[in-house]
């Protein structure tokens, strides 16, 4: 009793302890509350349930599944990925206030070599010269701006997927300071992942998946530098972007694996769990902390359409992260749920719809208490965009202060 009293608050510590792992945001996910752990129909298997490869080529398919027929059919996915997310216009304007600011101590330098009046005396009159300059720095005072950019390129099928994707996040700001501006980076990560994986079905019902995965992490918890030094925060950036995007460094890098199972229940419902992120060594300098979730599906038969003109509804709940004790957390916190509707609305008559020619998908859901939604178009079965928005929490507890994510995302393949 004593040893497991011991193990569980040893367990417990190093929960409060361990980083999270690398998270792949897929949208279509998102956009539904991020409830999608027995939804993986498609390549979001590959990042949410290695199982769910074995739906491919399964679901729809009358000849040989017809109890699970009555669900669009998808045989194989193939896709090239780019995303980003974050107030763009806001990040321009303050990337041209920092431009003018180091222009203007580039002046100003010059001007103070050339006097007996300090650099600091010199620059603080000039800003007293350039109103407009202080105004526009005042009104960017310690705004903080959430940037993200994914890009991702990935190949699913029956039983066998693959994918290398990037996920970065920064979080840049100006600080007026009390004589000289400075520029701020309050979180800076990449993540360059390469990974593979499959799935087995045991029975008709049941089914489960692993992979292997391969990471690289660069990050700055806290960055400032003033005016004067402005170049070298871009350097560094740039560096660390670049040391992230070398999977095959070795020197530097973490290795994981990702175990998941499906149960087919009904013809219309089913459950999934997955075990996400278990890395065997530390990732730049962090013990990371697996990703347990469990959910559910309803795939309800009467609205969902296999034909040239074909239909998916889907209705999911997951119990997101279980283990992750962080931030004072409650128990709504890991609780994701949404539906989404998909419908082809030009295609070929008589024909299957993977010779669509114009589909839409409008999902909805809650991720962790806030609300989430999206919208996706697709043409010609090679193009497609989406847009989702979903909240994630920034406080203390569970709905103190929310981060408002909008992210659009251009998609080639098929």
């Amino acid at each position: 009793m004593k040893f497991s009293t011991r193990l569980l608050v040893l367990f417990c510590a190093a929960s409060c302890l361990a980083a999270q792992g690398p998270k792949h945001k897929s949208l279509r996910a998102y956009a539904m509350g991020n409830a999608h752990v027995a939804i993986v129909d498609d390549k979001e298997a590959l990042y949410y349930n290695y199982a769910g490869l074995n739906q491919m080529n399964k679901l729809g398919n009358y000849e040989k599944h017809p109890e699970v027929g009555y669900y669009p059919h998808n045989a194989v996915d193939m896709r090239i990925n780019l995303g980003l997310a974050g107030p763009l216009n806001e990040a321009r304007r303050i990337y041209n206030l920092i431009d003018d600011l180091q222009d203007l101590y580039d002046a100003t330098e010059k001007d103070a070599e050339n006097s007996d009046v300090s650099m600091e005396k010199a620059f603080a009159d000039s800003l007293a010269a350039n109103p407009k300059l202080v105004k526009r720095i005042n009104r960017y005072d310690h705004m903080l701006l959430s940037l993200i950019l994914k890009a991702d390129a990935e190949i699913a099928f029956h039983n066998f997927g693959a994918s290398l994707w990037v996920d970065g996040n920064s979080a840049p700001y100006v600080d007026g300071g009390i004589v000289l501006p400075f520029l701020g980076i309050d979180t800076f990560y990449i993540d360059a992942v390469a990974q593979v994986g499959g799935a087995f079905g045991i029975t008709d019902n049941l089914a489960v998946g692993a992979g292997l995965k391969i990471a690289n992490r660069q990050r700055i918890d806290m960055v400032r530098v003033d005016v004067s030094n402005f170049n070298s925060i871009e350097d560094t950036l740039e560096d660390r972007f670049s040391e992230a995007l070398k999977i095959s460094d070795f020197d530097d890098f973490g290795i994981g694996m990702d175990f998941g199972v499906l149960y087919q229940a009904t013809r219309e419902m089913r459950i999934g769990a997955s075990c996400n992120n278990v890395f065997f060594n530390e990732l730049a300098g962090e013990r990371i902390l697996p990703n347990l979730t469990v959910g559910m599906a309803y795939s309800p038969r009467y609205l969902n359409r296999n034909s040239a003109f074909s239909r998916k509804v889907n209705f999911a709940v997951d119990y997101e992260n279980a283990l992750f004790k962080s931030r004072n957390y409650k128990t709504l916190s890991h609780l994701n749920f949404g539906m989404e509707l998909e419908q082809v609305l030009l295609a070929f008559p008589g024909y299957n719809n993977n010779l669509r020619l114009l589909k839409v998908r409008l999902s909805g859901g809650f991720h962790g208490g806030y609300p989430s939604a999206g919208i996706a178009l697709e043409a010609l079965r090679f193009i497609e965009v989406e847009f989702a928005t979903w909240g994630e929490e920034l406080g203390y507890y569970t709905g103190q202060e929310e981060s408002r994510v909008y992210m659009l995302q251009a998609s080639l393949g098929f």
